[in-house]
């Protein structure tokens, strides 16, 4: 028998069950499949700032785009997308009280989307985010059908891709680390999306404990404050104002994050040590696009 080819490497173990029970091991699962490591943790946390500028121009494109179909528009009047009744007063605009109050929804989940990482909180506020839009654990149930959940998700995606790619002041070694990193991040939330409106793992219902841990109170989604900025009116053309640069140049720039991909002292991605066990040995990117 020839051995020199030598045998096939044992593939990692995943406990389904646990996919579906356990928060945290599916998480873990999701950073491992997506090689979310370190070197994203830094992209983030070094060029947060530069999403943050965005974050009231795209706030004001993703509520001119629900507003623009009526069964998105009509989710604001009846709590959900599966009711086609008209409603009885005429649809809501941007500047209604209830529009900029969910703007102010918006703008803070877009700033909480840039902040530390490296915690299983933030992946616990971005379950909440899941599964408040599915209709559980609510006072008043919104129950907002997946496909347009991840559509305009991919609609802020598509703004973020432009308006990095674009900004005049970053080098393009940082744009890439940034642009992967927060691609990462929101593919991480459509799964948290998905989960809640997928009949996957529904064998498991009686034990999904950390998945139904969110509290009731809109608002709140764990941090325990309610919003309290307002949103700002909409502007003329935010497309322009993302494309055109907003924000400053920087004085100096931080060392680039791409092909870094070892972990933390305080374990994979600084989260506890039963995060840090799941992460993979990674071989550089251009090592495995050669082939060597």
């Amino acid at each position: 028998m020839d051995r020199s080819m030598g045998s096939a490497a044992e593939p990692m173990h995943v406990d389904r069950k646990l996919l579906y029970t356990n928060l945290e091991e599916r998480i873990k699962y999701l950073h491992s499949f997506l090689d979310f490591n370190s070197s994203d943790v830094e992209a983030l946390l070094t060029g947060n700032k530069y999403i943050k500028q965005l974050i009231p121009a795209v706030v004001n494109l993703v509520y001119k785009k629900l507003l623009q179909y009526d069964i998105t528009s009509r989710a604001f009047h009846t709590r959900t997308t599966a009711d086609e009744t008209e409603p009885e007063e005429e649809y809501l605009h941007e500047e209604t009280p209830k529009i900029k109050r969910r703007k102010m929804f918006l703008r803070w989940y877009l700033t909480r989307l840039c902040q530390d990482p490296t915690t299983m909180d933030f992946w616990r506020y971005l379950n909440k985010v899941g599964m408040m839009h599915s209709g559980q654990s609510r006072q008043l149930p919104l129950n907002i059908e997946y496909i347009h959940l991840g559509v305009c998700l991919g609609y802020i995606q598509d703004i973020w891709i432009e308006a990095m790619l674009s900004h005049p002041h970053l080098s393009l070694r940082r744009k890439i680390a940034l642009v992967r990193a927060v691609n990462k991040i929101l593919w991480i939330q459509n799964d948290l999306f998905a989960r809640y409106h997928s009949s996957d793992g529904e064998e498991f219902a009686d034990e999904m404990s950390l998945f139904n841990d969110a509290d009731d109170q809109e608002g709140y989604l764990g941090d325990k404050r309610i919003l309290g900025s307002s949103s700002g009116s909409s502007t003329d053309d935010d497309r322009s104002s993302i494309s055109s640069g907003v924000a400053p140049s920087i004085n100096s720039m931080a060392p680039s994050t791409i092909g870094d991909a070892s972990t933390t002292s305080r374990g994979y991605l600084g989260m506890s040590p039963a995060l840090s066990s799941f992460s993979p040995p990674q071989l550089p990117r251009s090592a495995v696009i050669q082939g060597s």
